[in-house]
């Protein structure tokens, strides 16, 4: 993306071909300084908004869908606005109207497109950019997205404008919170910010606490009296619990004129005082991520009565959801009341204070049924996943299932790896215990010894935060569990200090999946098969999308247990999270169950799966070389065995066989392709 001072240049000039396209506000194309007058058709100005901020090439049949509602003659109507447009657009030497095969694209690249450059922004990340690029991005909110442009009987256009209006809008509060939080407090800028920051986000509590701060640091205690009343009554209009500005006012009464406080911690979640929260006093402790899932929308085809499959699978993803006990997940009554007042999911989200938003369309057409959701981190406007998932419903309620298995994991895992990357980036001492539990799992993931230190240690500190948060004592079980699985430590100290742990997150809360996942693990450890099972089978029923249950269920049976279960389970676990960190293990179980199996050829070809995933620790090497082993391909077997034998010098068969618990026969096969390789 380019600078902030490029993006200044091209948005004057119009970018090297002098062309710059205004969306925001009335639609607007300048060439080179000069306004172009474009027809007074409002369809041919749709089209062209329409097909300026497509990713990629767009249907005939999907424009003619979008546009007319049953005209005589669509594809005409579409030809001649496409005329139209090429003589506005196109140069002797420069086609900007594309045609391939039966799709239309406009090639835009190389002038300047308001709104796509606010979205390549929130793309980014808006809380990465400076001062300066975030002021020249607020300059470019001169209105709404195509300003007074609808369109009579075509409601799909109007949809999509009313869909692109919120996501800017959304956008736009997201910079101007940005850009309050980062301007002097003296600033002369900062006052109209607030005042368009409340504007558009009128049930933000971070807003109206923003505001109050400014003018009590101007001593205008009245004037913030006047606004805490008129704030007040409109969010009682709403039925919403104004209760947290209330408080972040007492707060700010009672600091020096000087201090700010529109920090995240002043304003927990909140929601329609007459629905209900999944909360509780942890929530404020932790400072755990929150999520609001709001009602999925049947598109043409169903109807829009609620209760039909929509809203079933938003209630089943709320439900998984919650039963992960990953994160806050904002109950059912809350985000349903809000959508049965038409609450865009962006103002939801803002004014329920959650960090994300996920939201979904439901189209059921001939054969088959398209759902599409997306995953919106709330005060940066950026959207994190987008994912369309298309089955054919041989049965409808398998299908439903099956995607919304899909979605629970995405959901899960991109949150997670959002909430590890951002704990990355704050200074250790700065962490609350959120933060550092997910710092801890950043380390964890890595797979070293000294990693896994630091993965120990943040897990530590999370608990010394907060001694209640059982996710972490999972974590921190998992560390000992690594320092007995890889012989980092002393394996009967380190499995008893596996044990002890993970006794403490079950002690803390029995209904988390990760806790019993934990104590599976460490049960494992200890030779106690038929008590690990029991533990891990606990997990997967408590949660059946926890892709890591699935896994240590594949990782236990894949030696002593059922080989054929094992395999069933490490393609669930991979289906559910198909990108998960610990995905070399799921592979690397599937190979071993083959090799108890006689199938060595499948059990080769897993293993190398497993020893090309990045992480892929020594053991995941030895797996690789004893299945390649066993399956003849030696030359390739003593590459991997070579490795290995590089980091641990004497490494043999009795280290490999005596790391897992195998039954007898399985043994003597590993032996056997041991001693094919020098390994024995």
């Amino acid at each position: 993306m380019e600078t902030h001072v490029e993006s200044a240049r091209l948005s004057l000039d119009g970018g090297t071909a002098g062309l710059c396209v205004r969306l925001l506000g009335p639609l607007t194309v300048i060439r080179y300084g000069a306004t172009v007058q474009l027809p007074a058709s409002r369809k041919l100005r749709a089209l062209f908004a329409y097909l300026a901020l497509a990713p990629h090439a767009v249907g005939r049949s999907r424009l003619c869908e979008l546009l007319w509602d049953v005209p005589n003659d669509p594809r005409g109507e579409l030809r001649w606005c496409l005329s139209k447009l090429r003589g506005i657009l196109d140069g002797p030497d420069r086609r900007r109207i594309e045609t391939p095969g039966d799709t239309i694209a406009l090639d835009l690249n190389d002038g300047f497109v308001d709104a796509i450059d606010i979205a390549s922004a929130a793309a980014t990340g808006i809380e990465t950019l400076d001062l300066e690029r975030l002021q020249a991005l607020s300059k470019l909110f001169v209105g709404d997205f195509l300003d007074g442009l609808e369109i009579d009987r075509s409601p799909h256009f109007n949809s999509w404008v009313t869909a692109q209006r919120r996501r800017f809008r959304s956008c736009h509060a997201a910079i101007l919170e940005r850009l309050v939080n980062n301007l002097p407090a003296d600033a002369d800028e900062t006052s109209p910010h607030l005042e368009k920051w409340v504007e558009l986000a009128p049930f933000d509590g971070r807003a109206h606490a923003a505001l109050l701060t400014r003018l009590a640091q101007r001593g205008q205690f009245d004037a913030c009296e006047e606004h805490l009343a008129s704030a007040a009554e409109l969010f009682a209009s709403e039925d919403l619990d104004f209760g947290p500005v209330r408080e972040a006012w007492r707060t700010i009464r009672g600091e020096r004129p000087g201090a700010t406080l529109w920090a995240r911690p002043a304003l927990v979640p909140a929601a329609p005082q007459a629905a209900i929260v999944l909360a509780d006093s942890s929530i404020a402790a932790s400072c755990k991520a929150s999520l609001a899932v709001m009602p999925f929308v049947e598109e043409a085809g169903i109807g829009a009565v609620r209760g039909g499959l929509a809203d079933g699978l938003t209630h089943d993803i709320i439900t998984r959801l919650a039963k992960l006990r990953d994160f806050f997940v904002i109950a059912r009554g809350s985000v349903f009341a809000l959508a049965e007042k038409n609450i865009a999911p962006e103002d939801a989200g803002r004014r329920l204070n959650v960090d994300y938003v996920a939201t979904g369309t439901v189209r059921s057409q001939t054969g088959r049924v398209v759902v599409s959701v997306e995953l919106v981190e709330v005060h940066t406007a950026r959207i994190v996943w987008a994912e369309t998932f298309e089955l054919r419903p041989d049965d409808i309620f398998a299908v439903l299932d099956d995607i919304g298995n899909s979605i629970v994991s995405s959901i899960s895992a991109e949150i997670e790896m959002v909430e590890r990357n951002r704990a990355m980036l704050k200074a250790p001492n700065s962490l609350n215990a959120w933060e550092a539990y997910h710092r801890g799992l950043w380390h964890m993931y890595r797979f070293t010894r000294t990693e896994n230190e630091l993965a120990r240690h943040f897990f530590g500190m999370a608990l010394k935060l907060d001694p209640t948060f059982a996710r972490a004592y999972a974590g921190l079980s998992f560390t000992h569990w690594q320092n007995a699985f890889q012989r980092w430590g002393d394996r009967d100290q380190e499995s008893a200090l596996a044990f002890e742990t993970a006794g403490q997150s079950l002690l803390v809360d029995d209904h988390n999946p990760a806790a019993h996942w934990a104590m599976g693990r460490a049960l494992w450890l200890r030779g106690e098969q038929d008590g690990s099972l029991i533990e891990l089978e606990r997990a997967v029923d408590l949660s059946p999308n926890f892709a890591l249950g699935h896994y240590a269920l594949s990782f236990v049976h894949s030696q002593s247990g059922d080989p054929k279960a094992a395999i069933g389970c490490s393609d669930h676990s991979r289906h559910l999270s198909p990108f998960d960190p610990l995905l070399f293990g799921m592979l690397g179980a599937r190979a071993m169950a083959h090799v108890r199996l006689g199938q060595f050829d499948e059990a080769a070809e897993w293993a190398l799966k497993a020893a090309a995933r990045p992480n892929a620790h020594a053991i995941i090497l030895a797996i690789a070389a004893h299945c390649l082993a066993l399956a003849g391909r030696v030359d390739e077997a003593r590459t991997f065995s070579a490795a290995i034998r590089k980091a641990l010098p004497n490494y043999s068969a009795e280290d490999f066989i005596g790391t897992f618990r195998f039954e007898p026969d399985a043994a003597a096969l590993f032996r056997q392709g041991a001693k094919r390789i020098g390994l024995g």
